[in-house]
């Protein structure tokens, strides 16, 4: 139990500031379009460029932690260079160069969740499993990366540059490597025992040397990479163009926009335990279903709320609960519908499929559409998202230990 709570702080902490070096882009690139005379497609692509090697590497990564074994060394690994990363990003004088910066982050931020949630799944105690895992993936994540960030971020770029907000935000990572190299520990080989419920995955058990595709032969897995690819379209829109439609087109000063951004982070660092921990009393499917549908309120609020900023802020706060989903269709519904061995290759594709085809592609697009119908376009798309991850969620088979139990009992008792 004790270590159990110190890898969760240690990972989630890690991965905090690893998100604080993703967004940092998506919160300063009002000041960095100015300086290097962005369009909004080449801000969309700024996003896509880290999506696509975040993937690609999530993808890859996961895998060859399962098949080798070995998890510490490519945590360090990732940690260090995601913050020199970001001394990159500080370098960039054009278009070309932030763009490579960000391809070259997302390469080695990649494997960084995967195998973490690899870890959890072995050393989490099953009732606690959806709880611990939503956690490290989203309670520092959004803490640091999203509520910290902004305000951080824009506050260093007003007094000082963009450039040196950059700078600054690549030490942290640097002090959690030495954190992960004192405070986590290899597992054994053989201690990822099946994590998977009776009846969650949709039918079959997992055998040794499964494949991608064999993942996809159960229904879940699909559903979660489907709802992968909504969902982090609909995070990946908001991070990207929330900053510049508060600037451009609701005219809020610097101050406010940073302000209305952190606040997804406080959102999603406070759902962080509400979701998950949901999740494990009344079922994974509900939980997930009624959150990912609550994400429309982000861009309508954004749209059509033109009274108090603090309404604003209540709405934005509110609909951002859907973040603390996903832990759950990344992570901890995979988790229970096959052996936890396969975890990280489990989390390395959905999360790979989610950011090539939804956090590659969206934004991209978006930032098209943005040029041809204006900073509305990419709202409307979030909209979207959130309806087809929620409509996706309602087909889930239940995988939660609590309710997967109680279901069967009570199939004993009709019978």
């Amino acid at each position: 139990m004790r270590y159990e709570q110190r890898l969760i702080w240690v990972l989630g902490i890690t991965f905090g500031f690893l998100f604080f070096d993703r967004n940092a882009a998506s919160f300063l690139m009002p000041f960095i379009a100015a300086d290097l005379h962005f369009n909004n497609q080449q801000i969309g692509l700024i996003a896509s460029a880290l999506s696509f090697t975040w993937a690609v590497s999530a993808f890859l990564g996961g895998a060859l932690s399962d098949h080798t074994g070995s998890r510490k060394p490519i945590l360090l690994a990732s940690a260090v260079a995601f913050s020199l990363c970001s001394f990159l990003s500080g370098l960039a004088g054009s278009f070309l160069a932030l763009f490579a910066a960000r391809l070259l982050m997302g390469l080695v931020e990649g494997p960084f969740m995967p195998v973490c949630q690899s870890l959890l799944a072995a050393e989490s105690d099953p009732a606690r499993r959806g709880h611990n895992m939503g956690v490290m993936q989203n309670f520092g994540s959004n803490l640091l990366g999203s509520f910290a960030a902004p305000l951080v971020l824009v506050a260093i770029a007003e007094h000082s540059s963009w450039r040196m907000a950059f700078f600054l935000a690549g030490i942290p990572g640097l002090l959690m490597a030495v954190l992960i190299a004192r405070y986590v520990h290899e597992p054994q080989k053989n201690a990822a025992p099946a994590a998977g419920s009776s009846g969650g995955g949709g039918g079959g058990g997992a055998r040794d040397g499964m494949s991608h595709l064999d993942m996809l032969k159960f229904r879940n897995m699909v559903l979660c990479v489907l709802m992968s690819i909504f969902m982090v379209s609909w995070m990946v829109l908001g991070w990207a163009f929330l900053p510049v439609f508060y600037v451009k087109v609701r005219q809020l000063t610097s101050g406010e926009y940073s302000v209305l951004m952190s606040l997804l982070g406080l959102s999603a660092a406070f759902f962080s335990f509400v979701v998950p921990g949901l999740s494990d009393r009344l079922g994974r499917r509900p939980v997930v279903v009624a959150f990912n549908l609550l994400g429309v309120l982000v861009p309508l609020a954004a749209l059509y709320w033109h009274g108090s900023l603090y309404v604003l802020g209540a709405l934005i706060f509110i609909g951002w609960a859907a973040s603390g989903t996903f832990p759950l269709f990344m992570g901890t519904i995979p988790s229970e519908t096959i052996p936890a061995r396969y975890v990280a290759t489990a989390m390395g594709l959905t999360v790979g499929i989610g950011e090539i085809l939804g956090g590659v592609s969206a934004p991209a697009l978006a930032g098209t559409a943005a040029d041809h119908y204006g900073l509305t376009a990419p709202l409307f798309i979030q909209v979207a998202c959130a309806v087809a991850g929620a409509l996706t969620a309602l087909a889930l088979k239940e995988t939660a230990p609590r309710r997967v139990s109680a279901l069967a009992g009570q199939s004993q008792l009709a019978t």
